[in-house]
């Protein structure tokens, strides 16, 4: 069975001198899909501000607002309640014969190209390609999400937001949003359409029912092997009951939660804290 989740991230700036004008894109608002139902969500900020919302290109909820009064303080603070299923297992329809296909390397062109953060590599191809033999599309995903959990040291503080999968994996450690990338890097390589999606977990497989902790900004992929269905290979385990999904995209570039313009003073970030609460 699944779980009901609330989660409460707050974050926002402090600027150096006042700013008169501002304006902001949050991409804070789960998806409602076919694991995931959201129950309520709403965006406020503090100083409040007139606030619309759209879909992007990739289907993800972007909450826009603008900002015209002197403030020196930037708040916004995202609230959800969540309805989360149970993990799905992978997809396992299309064959490598499938996936090498004009239809599908043209529908999907845009998750199969590198990015920025997503670059080639001739070595880490070496290592999708070995990963890649005697393995179907899934279990080559699978393998690779494996791959990555097993070479990369998980450590706060080595990476930052622009790290490219490439310095990652030089530097051998990283934290969710390079792993994911690294991940992206060897799928694509295998000729896997995959996709970054950001969003929320809850850390521990115990949390009771009322309690709240504090949860984390996480990252993980998604792959399309005949349907797209997810992995988290930070911790290499399949998207269950404890993920809430956000956003979706080429890399962390098309889901940042929070980034805008402004006139004025330097920008300081505030603490940024996540709460999330099993409400059942």
């Amino acid at each position: 069975m699944g779980w009901r989740i609330r989660v409460v991230h707050e974050t926002g700036y402090r600027y150096g001198s006042p700013v008169h004008e501002s304006y902001n894109e949050a991409r804070l608002t789960p998806r409602s899909d076919c694991r995931q139902n959201v129950v309520v969500s709403r965006v406020e900020t503090t100083p409040p501000t007139r606030s619309y919302r759209y879909a992007d290109y990739w289907g993800t909820t972007v909450t826009a607002f603008d900002l015209h009064a002197p403030h020196t303080e930037l708040a916004v603070t995202a609230t959800s309640v969540v309805e989360t299923g149970d993990a799905m297992p992978p997809v396992r329809t299309a064959t490598w014969d499938d996936l090498e296909g004009d239809a599908v390397r043209d529908r999907y062109a845009e998750t199969l190209e590198f990015t920025d953060y997503v670059s080639r590599d001739r070595g880490l191809a070496r290592a999708a390609r070995a990963l890649r033999k005697g393995n179907d599309p899934a279990d080559a995903v699978l393998a690779a999400c494996r791959w990555v959990r097993e070479k990369l040291a998980y450590q706060t503080g080595t990476t930052g937001v622009h790290t490219r999968a490439v310095e990652a994996w030089d530097a051998r450690t990283g934290v969710c949003q390079d792993f994911a990338h690294l991940t992206l890097l060897l799928v694509r390589e295998m000729g896997v359409p995959a996709r970054y999606v950001s969003g929320y977990l809850l850390p521990r497989a115990d949390t009771e029912v009322r309690q709240t902790v504090r949860g984390q900004s996480h990252a993980w992929i998604e792959a399309w092997t005949g349907g797209w269905w997810g992995h988290d290979p930070t911790n290499d385990i399949p998207i269950g009951h404890r993920h809430v999904r956000v956003a979706v995209g080429r890399d962390y570039a098309d889901v940042p939660p929070l980034k805008g313009l402004y006139v004025g003073g330097t920008a300081a970030a505030l603490d940024v804290t996540v709460d999330m609460t099993r409400l059942a």
